[in-house]
């Protein structure tokens, strides 16, 4: 009785983890990485939003020129 039990639970968290990985594997990598940078304090997100703002500069990606 206590195999089956144990099997059952083993189950159901084998399940549980396919699920979370299966949901979490469907998220945008951008949207993912934007919820990051905004649990960081600003102080933290500093360095990453400079770098992030002399590559859009560098590639002639930013807001002035309407992209």
């Amino acid at each position: 009785m206590s195999i089956v039990v144990i099997a059952i639970i083993i189950v159901a968290l084998v399940l549980v983890t396919a699920l979370a990985i299966r949901v979490r594997g469907r998220q945008d990598p951008v949207d993912s990485f934007r919820r990051q940078i905004d649990a960081l304090g600003p102080e933290a997100r500093r360095p990453t939003i400079d770098q992030v703002r002399r590559v859009e500069e560098d590639s002639g990606e930013t807001e002035d020129n309407g992209s």
